[in-house]
């Protein structure tokens, strides 16, 4: 039993989305307020204990235009019915998938209402929405005066805020997946009866304060010993539980017979103080212990030293701590789940960034990690009876990003929603991979893995040729901000850079487009004529009847001819989120270079000895003498008054501006992205093969 797929709408920037979940481990990654914290917040309050409610603030700010027109139709005098239907719901669907062949559903058998045979899945829905009362309960009273439409509607709004709890309220509903009408109202303790909710919240108290131990650990602790001493199935754990309590109720009676006969004879009596007629009581001391409060307060975990010395457990580094926390947490929910005196459905794990203050490689490890731990729960602590868990773990990090599987990432992108809003869209990886052969999707996760995975949290992307433009761009980008003051500065923007080669940089594209992310392609010109022998030779570009960049053919035409390409406009070079940049003339009908390095000396002219004769020409037999990496490590830190060429520094221009389109982009084809990249690794073998 897993949950399988959820739809969430109206709930922050979740304004309508829908996110499938993996049997085991589903990492979300995207860009900062992408609305990845926004889904485990809502499963946090699906799953706890209390009553589900929530505060206007909690609606998607996209429906706010729902409010107001549910109050100026309650305004005209409406249906009470008519009003309603206006008014928005925070609604959360989930499909739990189950095996029918299964001799016991537990809760969820009350959740099946379908009749289809060949149907294995249960949908809950669980709503927040207005009462038959709401139209009054929200509007009456208020009333618009004058023509300030700005301000009565934020008059309406903050009254909402206090009127939302009496006009609102949740409903849990099973619903048919075959038809939608066929609905049976649940209690809603079913839905946490069902599924049982593990929270490693992304601010973890572990950062160091040198005048207070926090002894988070210690937290821990605590609630291993309250899931010990309920275990129904574990006697030995709670025969050792059971222990511990009577050890310190032993400990209480030594204190009571001893220790406070001791104290007690500290305290005065009354007639010390001399009032007449004041009868002394008698004060005796009495020193309790609560075992709760003995784990809580004065229980610490720490560390082995030497000598007898134990280390507190903030004298460890912030890394181990965090990692040793979230073991310890995994542990908790684990022994909590075994706890339970009838088993949940479904054990959902909610793990935020738990790369913090972990290093690289101890991030992979831990996203490598997660499956072995979980089964090494369950074979050496449960007798191999299986823990239905499932992991969801958002991140920022690439390096997790790296070691997970690719179909199991979902990839949150926040977009405009109306004026001044944003709202999500989640992008599932695993949809976007079709049927591809396993091959294909191997290959993909490999090359992202060695490459460049923080593509899923960048802003935009640079994709280059090789080492020369990789030594030389941020000089080029610090020299094109510098001349564009008061304009948008690249430098402060979140940029990936992907040295991927002229003839390779087209097979990103479907990619890119995936990903909606804003992406220049800097590429060469490579202009080649055809000898006597059929055999195209690379030529200066005057001179040029053909280009041999895969990139550019595949943005225009095969044929395209070099001449032809000084002719395309800027717009001619932009397709959707993408603009393609090659060499074009420092100055409009000026000599015009064939590849990365004559274009350098093109543009700085003034710092080459040339000599007399065709510009272009004589640049590019200068750069053919040069070696790329020590030509660019010369000018990236001793010389470095020089001039961005031109095609450069108008396309680092537009990527520093906003998402910009110009054509509407092709229909991204996600099978596609597979089908090229394979044909890549086919190519790049080849290349190594020969050399």
């Amino acid at each position: 039993m897993r949950i399988k797929h959820v739809e969430i709408e109206n709930f922050r920037l979740l304004r309508k989305v829908a996110i499938g979940l993996e049997e085991r481990t589903t990492l979300i990654v995207g860009r900062n307020n992408s609305g990845k914290t926004s889904i485990a917040e809502l499963f946090r309050r699906l799953l706890s204990e209390r009553t589900l409610t929530f505060r206007l603030e909690d609606f998607s700010l996209g429906c706010h235009e729902c409010f107001w027109t549910a109050f100026e139709a309650f305004r005209a005098g409406a249906d009470a019915p008519d009003v309603l239907g206006h008014l928005p719901s925070i609604t959360i669907s989930l499909d739990i998938s189950y095996d029918v062949e299964a001799a016991d559903l537990g809760p969820l058998s009350d959740c099946i209402i379908d009749l289809n045979p060949d149907c294995a899945v249960a949908r809950l829905v669980l709503t927040f929405g207005p009462r038959p009362t709401a139209a009054e309960a929200l509007f009456a009273g208020i009333v618009r005066a004058g023509e300030d439409l700005v301000a009565h509607r934020s008059t309406l709004f903050r009254a909402l805020g206090s009127r939302l709890p009496a006009a609102y309220s949740s409903s849990l509903e099973a619903v048919d997946p075959n038809d939608p009408t066929n609905r049976k109202a649940l209690e809603p303790k079913t839905l946490t009866a069902l599924v049982h909710g593990g929270f490693i919240n992304a601010q973890r108290g572990l950062d160091d304060d040198t005048h207070r131990e926090r002894d988070v650990l210690g937290k821990v602790v605590e609630v291993l010993f309250q899931s010990a001493l309920t275990d129904p199935l574990d006697p030995e754990k709670r025969s050792t539980a059971e222990q511990l309590k009577t050890a310190v109720e032993q400990i209480q009676g030594d204190l009571h017979a001893r220790f406070n006969a001791k104290l007690t004879s500290l305290l005065p009596t009354f007639d010390l103080f001399g009032y007449p007629g004041l009868a002394d009581p008698g004060l005796v001391t009495e020193t309790s212990f609560d075992v709760d409060k003995l784990l809580n307060d004065h229980t610490k975990v720490r560390y082995l030293g030497v000598n007898g010395v134990t280390l507190p457990e903030t004298y460890n580094g912030l890394g181990v701590r965090n990692l040793v926390y979230m073991l310890l947490q995994l542990l908790r929910f684990f022994r909590e789940y075994q706890a339970r005196p009838s088993a949940v459905g479904v054990h959902l794990v909610f793990i935020e960034e738990p790369e913090a203050h972990l290093h690289p490689q101890m991030q992979e490890v831990f996203i490598r990690q997660l499956d072995q731990i979980t089964s090494a729960f369950v074979a050496k602590l449960n007798e191999n009876r299986p823990w239905p868990v499932q992991f969801v773990v958002t991140t920022h990090s690439p390096h997790m990003a790296n070691e997970a599987r690719f179909e199991s990432m979902r990839y949150f992108l926040s977009v405009p929603d109306g004026e001044g809003m944003r709202r999500s869209v989640i992008k599932d990886l695993r949809l976007g991979m079709g049927d591809a052969p396993v091959p294909d999707r191997e290959f993909l996760h490999q090359y992202l893995t060695l490459t460049r995975c923080d593509l899923f949290f960048a802003d935009k992307a640079i994709l280059i040729e090789g080492t020369s433009e990789r030594l030389l761009l941020p000089a080029m980008i610090r020299k094109t901000d510098a001349a564009a003051a008061g304009q948008p500065q690249l430098a402060s923007q979140y940029l990936t850079v992907m040295e991927v080669g002229g003839a390779y940089a087209h097979r990103f594209f479907n990619l890119l487009t995936f990903l909606e992310l804003r992406s220049l392609i800097i590429t060469d010109i490579d202009a080649v004529k055809s000898n006597e022998n059929g055999k195209r030779l690379a030529v200066p570009v005057a001179e040029g009847e053909f280009t041999s960049n895969g990139c550019i053919k595949a943005w225009f035409e095969n044929d395209v001819s070099p001449a032809a390409l000084l002719a395309k406009t800027a717009a001619q070079k932009m397709v959707g989120l993408r603009r393609l940049a090659y060499q074009i003339p420092e100055a409009d009908g000026g000599p015009c270079a064939r590849s990365f390095e004559d274009a350098f000396i093109l543009a700085n002219l003034d710092r080459f000895p040339l000599g007399d004769g065709d510009a272009a020409e004589l640049a590019y037999e200068y750069a053919a003498e040069q070696k790329k990496s020590t030509f660019a490590l010369e000018h990236a830190i001793e010389q470095t008054d020089w001039n961005v060429p031109r095609y450069i520094s108008e396309g680092l221009r537009w990527l520093a501006h906003g998402n910009l389109v110009a054509l509407e982009p092709p229909a991204a084809v996600a099978i596609e992205i597979v089908a090229e990249a394979a044909g890549v690794a086919v190519n790049v073998v080849e290349a190594g093969e020969n050399g």
